[in-house]
């Protein structure tokens, strides 16, 4: 009962087979990077990621043998508009990070309607006039699983699962069904919108793949790897340290009582739906984690390889008073400030790069600690212990830095990252290879537990996020 997952990223497309023990095998990966033709554009090739798709899914069944499943994981809200008969798309897919439409956001907010830059909504409204402005054209719509669900069926299939719709802006707030006000609004027609499906359940067959197989888990990658790191209970939480950080907490039937954002910077999540009911959660953002390692080592030099941040910051046992607040791309959660910068404070003339360095990781986990800490002013409950995944959770020093800010112990996946194994969850629970939530919380095996032991300055690293914050006004002065 092994189930194959196709997990689309934001730089690579990997196909992997869970199998039911929960251990992952014939892992095959593509590089599929974006294109960034000018600063805040983030697009990429969909006719590309189709041929990534199938080519990774086909590697890993070839060297896996058949399977019962499919499930998918993908990168959310980038958007893709293609023609319905042909299949072609009529532009570039346009990715979670492109900023084209910060002008119609603004537009759209002063007519009461209120979108995020980083939504589908006005993606998708730009394909359109782009391609279709009289809208006489059979265009379809999806996020990046409906591509990948469209591609595997042969064209046969146009879904996307609840956990998707519902950070496209585009979808009822209530999660009832596409909203037919914001369709009016932006001109994009009804029947170009995808079926809305559970996270788990048989959706239809991918009949491009050998056997066609059913397709029956899809998530977006935060909620899946929220699932893949067991946290299916209220209460229960995980931090993703990955480019960004997304720090996720299961609350139960109940949607939260925020509009868009809440005054602490989260957002309200569909974690999954399942034989049509919704489980609701929380979901607070930071903007750059692993990128600030990335900036060691790509622009000032001060690595080699983003696994020696570990080595160079274990060298000292302080940063010696430095204090870095990991802003180069501005403050999400709590603040959200689009004008804030990094800011690196107490520098001496005795500061060496292993100061920097380890003030980098542990700056990023106090940054987590803000994220925790909204988390909990909203949920109203206290998260006893936090699993967290990404790259970054592989470094020891980091590791132990998120444990010291957040005061509690940190369960490290044991996969680098979880959203694969989240999505063979939902596949397997789908087609009996798990029977339900019970099992999936059973399967969870930290790789290891790390302890607080010491505790931060919390006061300090508040007047620096001061500091850094409201960098360039005219940017502070935007608010999605």
């Amino acid at each position: 009962m092994s189930i194959l997952v196709v997990d689309i990223g934001t730089s690579s497309v990997r196909a992997l087979v869970v199998r039911p023990d929960a251990s992952l095998d014939a892992e095959t990966a593509q590089p599929l990077l974006p294109n960034t033709p000018a600063p805040g554009l983030v697009e990429f090739d969909a006719n590309a990621m189709a041929d990534a798709i199938l080519s990774v899914a086909e590697a890993s069944l070839s060297r896996a043998g058949p399977v019962e499943g499919v499930g998918i994981a993908n990168q959310r809200a980038s958007t893709i508009v293609w023609d319905r008969t042909t299949g072609e798309p009529v532009g570039p897919g346009l990715g979670w990070q492109d900023l084209r439409t910060v002008g119609e956001c603004l537009v759209h907010q002063a007519n009461g309607l209120r979108f995020a830059p980083n939504e589908s909504a006005t993606k998708a409204e730009l394909l359109w006039n782009q391609a279709d402005p009289d809208r006489a054209r059979e265009l379809l719509f999806g996020t990046v699983d409906t591509w990948a669900a469209w591609v595997l069926s042969a064209g046969s299939l146009h879904v996307t699962d609840a956990t998707n719709a519902g950070l496209t802006g585009l979808y009822s707030p209530t999660a009832e069904g596409w909203s037919s006000t914001v369709l009016d609004a932006l001109s994009i027609p009804a029947e170009a919108m995808p079926t809305v499906v559970d996270s788990t359940g048989v959706a239809g067959t991918a009949d491009a793949l050998e056997g066609a197989p059913p397709i029956a888990g899809i998530a977006g990658d935060q909620q899946a790897s929220l699932i893949g790191q067991g946290c299916v209970r209220p209460g229960q939480a995980k931090c993703t340290f990955g480019t960004g950080g997304m720090l996720d907490l299961v609350l139960g039937p109940d949607r939260p009582d925020i509009d868009k954002r809440s005054p602490h910077g989260t957002f309200p999540v569909i974690t999954w739906r399942r034989d049509g009911e919704v489980t609701w959660g929380l979901e607070a953002v930071m903007l750059a984690a692993g990128t600030n390692v990335e900036w060691l080592r790509d622009d000032l030099g001060l690595i080699d390889t983003a696994t020696a941040s570990h080595d160079l910051a274990a060298s000292c046992d302080d940063t010696d008073g430095v204090v870095f607040v990991p802003d180069l791309l501005g403050a999400g959660t709590p603040e959200w400030d689009f004008g804030a910068r990094g800011g690196l404070f107490g520098l001496t003339r005795g500061t060496e790069a292993r100061h920097v360095t380890r003030a980098v990781l542990e700056g990023v986990a106090m940054r987590a600690r803000d994220l925790l800490d909204a988390i909990e002013a909203d949920a109203g409950r206290p998260v006893e212990r936090l699993r967290i995944d990404g790259g970054m959770s592989e470094n020891p020093t980091f590791a132990q830095a998120v444990a010291d800010a957040m005061g509690r112990p940190i369960e490290l996946a044991p996969v680098k990252e979880a959203t694969a194994l989240g999505a063979g969850f939902l596949a397997g629970m789908a087609v009996g290879t798990w029977q339900g939530w019970d099992d999936v919380a059973d399967a969870w095996a930290p790789r290891a537990t790390v302890e607080p032991a010491t505790e931060p300055d919390r006061d300090r690293w508040r007047r620096a996020v001061e500091r850094a914050g409201q960098w360039h006004g005219d940017l502070s002065a935007l608010d999605f």
